[in-house]
């Protein structure tokens, strides 16, 4: 026997609802609300805000907590949305008083809630989080007391650090691609300039339909030989050359008739865009070289910059380099750059952060041989920090003559920086690190850096839950010993009273 209600049965109206019960204080959601420092973003939310001017802006509990959901779930702006409106439990988690069946706000406001916080925002909570995992006793007293350089406090703890790319969501860049979104967007602006010119004179030429029918042909080859490719992005140039020129006429029209500039902020940026992908590539075609200063590799987003890797699955990867350093499995991102740079640099500056947050420097440092320049080492040396890199130069005496102890310890603490790897890892499988969609610099950024501190919350509440299984285990323990001497005591009375009988009888 089937169960089944027909569809024009079924009603919404009809349909029954749990909600007479509470919500289970177990959810992931619910545990989740407790370890994250709504407070301190608050208070940080607030500050960038005008009380005075606009009209009442959201809860900031409302506007971290959508962030964390969209991180934590791999959600676009619209499903968070949905989702949010759909579930319970993350109505809860984002500071609802009860239930509502409606969107909590549109999607396109993330885009302005990423350019207000900023990644600063995601720093500082991430020094939150690294602050309440640290004994508060000894971090009240290291900030309070003022060391000197010669009465410094002993070192502590371990500090790894690497650097690691944040690729951009875009298409693979090629000279011809590049070139040939240059030219169709240079195609739209002498339309909308020829439109708003009130049609008069004869429509500049463009070839677009030639163009499109060459690179399609291009495009759908395999194998592509050089000639081939200069070939195609010789075309492109002039094409793009022309349609540069065409446009500055057009401009020139409306400024002879003392008309208003016809293109907006976007428009002139996508203008001096594609100049200078145009000066770029016909530089690089003249000379016959692959490579040029600051190359824009997107029209969309020319911030991006190639980053040279060595990598087996990329030699280049787009997008934003990040030195982070990993503090008792926080990860911190201490430099965030858009041109490619030597991590090495990033070694000084990320210790000296660490002893700006704990009040000392760390025991040891766990890196890669590129950090281990001259440089480095000697400026480690003068602060007593070991690092993980072998000695420079011929093996010493005492290095011939370490015992297996030691030798063991060292291959032990130079493999431990295999965590920041799993860091980044964890980053780019779980949570896209490898596929920011972001368009803005500033809001990429923001993106970036609210994955890290996603990550940081989620390690920090496996923390707390192990934190709390180890006091549990302490408190059964306890009443485990409690019980075992009651029960000794127990059978010490028992034992005085059977002989205390015995001399009763006697």
């Amino acid at each position: 026997m089937i169960d089944y209600i027909s569809e024009s049965q079924l009603s919404i109206e009809g349909f029954q609802t749990p909600f007479e019960t509470s919500l289970l204080a177990d959810n992931r959601w619910v545990t989740l609300s407790k370890i994250v420092p709504w407070d301190r973003f608050a208070a940080l939310y607030i500050s960038i805000m005008n009380p005075k001017i606009g009209r009442p802006g959201l809860s900031p509990r409302l506007v971290l907590g959508a962030l964390i959901i969209k991180h934590k779930e791999n959600l676009d702006d619209r499903g968070v949305i949905a989702a949010i409106q759909e579930n319970i439990y993350m109505q809860y988690f984002v500071g609802l008083k009860g239930y509502n069946p409606n969107p909590i706000f549109d999607p396109s406001l993330f885009v302005e809630i990423r350019k207000r916080i900023g990644s600063a925002s995601f720093d500082k909570l991430n020094t939150a989080l690294i602050e309440s995992a640290s004994k508060l006793e000894d971090k009240k007293h290291c900030s309070k007391k003022h060391h000197s350089d010669d009465d410094l406090p002993p070192n502590k703890g371990k500090l790894q650090m690497d650097a690691t790319v944040a690729d951009q969501y875009i298409t693979y860049p090629t000279d011809s691609k590049i070139l040939n979104s240059s030219r169709k967007q240079s195609e739209k602006m002498i339309d909308k300039l020829y439109s708003l010119n009130a049609k008069k004179g004869t429509k500049p030429r463009t070839y677009r339909r030639k163009l499109d029918a060459l690179f399609i042909d291009y495009s759908k080859k395999k194998h592509k030989t050089h000639r081939q490719h200069r070939k195609m992005n010789r075309k492109l140039l002039e094409a793009l050359n022309r349609n540069l020129k065409h446009i500055n006429h057009l401009l020139d029209v409306f400024e002879t008739k003392k008309m208003p500039f016809p293109l907006s902020y976007k428009e002139q940026k996508m203008l001096w865009v594609i100049t200078l992908v145009y000066q770029q590539q016909s530089e690089m075609y003249t000379n016959n070289v692959k490579s040029c200063k600051d190359r824009i590799v997107s029209i969309f987003q020319p911030h991006v910059r190639p980053i040279p890797r060595g990598k087996a699955k990329s030699k280049i990867e787009f997008g934003s380099k990040l030195g982070v350093s990993l503090d008792q499995g926080y990860a911190r991102i201490d430099t965030l750059s858009w041109d490619a740079y030597n991590e090495s640099s990033d070694l000084i500056s990320q210790v000296e952060n660490y002893k700006i947050l704990h009040g000392y420097y760390p025991e040891l440092v766990q890196v890669d041989k590129i950090y281990a320049t001259r440089e480095n080492r000697k400026w480690l040396k003068e602060r007593a920090i070991r690092i993980t890199a072998p000695p420079l130069g011929r093996k010493s005496k005492e290095l011939k003559e370490e015992s297996y102890y030691k030798k063991r310890k060292r291959k032990k603490e130079a493999t431990q920086r295999n965590q920041i790897e799993g860091k980044f890892g964890q980053g780019k499988n779980g949570y896209n690190l490898n596929q920011i969609r972001a368009r803005l610099q500033k809001t990429s950024e923001s993106w970036i850096a609210a994955i890290f501190f996603i990550m940081n919350l989620i390690h920090h509440q496996k923390k707390m839950i192990v934190k709390t299984v180890f006091y549990l285990s302490l408190d059964i323990m306890h009443l485990i010993k409690r019980f075992l001497a009651q029960k000794i005591i127990v059978t010490e009375i028992f034992i005085k009273q059977k002989e205390h009988r015995k001399i009763l009888n006697l």
